[in-house]
């Protein structure tokens, strides 16, 4: 009886051994950081966007940047002052390599790293589980900038449209959200539709090591992003839109 071509078997030893070696590399490639550049920091980012990284990434090509890859930059760089790779490593690792955080190697002294990064924003628009910054109304009257045919799509996320004349209509205000909800998919489509950003990307440089002196330099105390954050503004924001 003829095999079937899908009858195939696929040895797991390979792919595992593919697996090891990219983290291997990775390990070496984080290592020759070490060994070149005069600084490592570790960033935070808020509002991940792939497309703002590559923007910092093209304007820093003097550096390198790892995201991602935690558990693998640990082995790499050292968890602990015995399996550090250089001394006192292990204190930008142990403590700040968790979460959404990321590697930097430059040559860059600490001021020049903090005026870029401090001085970087961008805004985009928000996503479901984001947390609406401000109140958004849309008030009755004619929608004029969606076509005849977005309209049931528009009513679809729940705003009460409705065409009169071939024009989509809200026939009522509509509260899209309020300041500190938690933007569900539809409210955070609805923004989008109406150009409204909400999310702001940003980075925030929490630690450095300098690999002359091997000394350890804590640039951000904890919890002071949420402080700085709730510190910002003494009145909630709202936005309106007017027919």
């Amino acid at each position: 009886m003829p095999k079937s071509k899908r009858d195939k078997k696929v040895s797991l030893t390979k792919t595992a051994k593919k697996g090891l070696e990219t983290k291997q590399k990775l390990i070496e490639e984080l290592r020759q950081c070490v060994d070149t550049y005069r600084h490592v920091f570790i960033f935070s980012v808020e509002n991940m966007r792939n497309n703002k990284l590559k923007d910092i990434r093209t304007a820093w090509k003097h550096s390198r940047f790892f995201f991602g890859k935690n558990k693998v930059m640990m082995i790499a760089l050292g968890k602990g002052p015995s399996d550090e790779y250089k001394d006192n490593l292990h204190k930008v690792i142990s403590r700040f390599l968790r979460g959404e955080v990321g590697v930097l190697f430059t040559n860059k002294t600490k001021e020049e790293v903090q005026e870029y990064f401090g001085s970087f924003k961008d805004t985009d628009y928000a996503r479901a589980g984001n947390t609406a910054t401000m109140a958004v109304t849309l008030d009755e009257g004619p929608l004029d900038q969606f076509p005849h045919s977005m309209e049931p799509q528009l009513r679809q996320l729940g705003l009460p449209t409705a065409l009169k004349k071939g024009v989509v209509t809200l026939i009522k205000d509509y509260e899209v959200c309020k300041e500190g909800d938690t933007l569900t998919p539809e409210q955070a489509r609805i923004l989008k539709l109406f150009g409204i950003e909400m999310a702001e990307f940003k980075l925030s440089i929490k630690c450095m090591w300098n690999s002359e002196s091997g000394d350890f330099v804590q640039l951000i105390e904890d919890g002071s992003e949420a402080m700085q954050a709730s510190e910002s503004g003494d009145t909630p924001n709202e936005w309106q839109l007017k027919s």
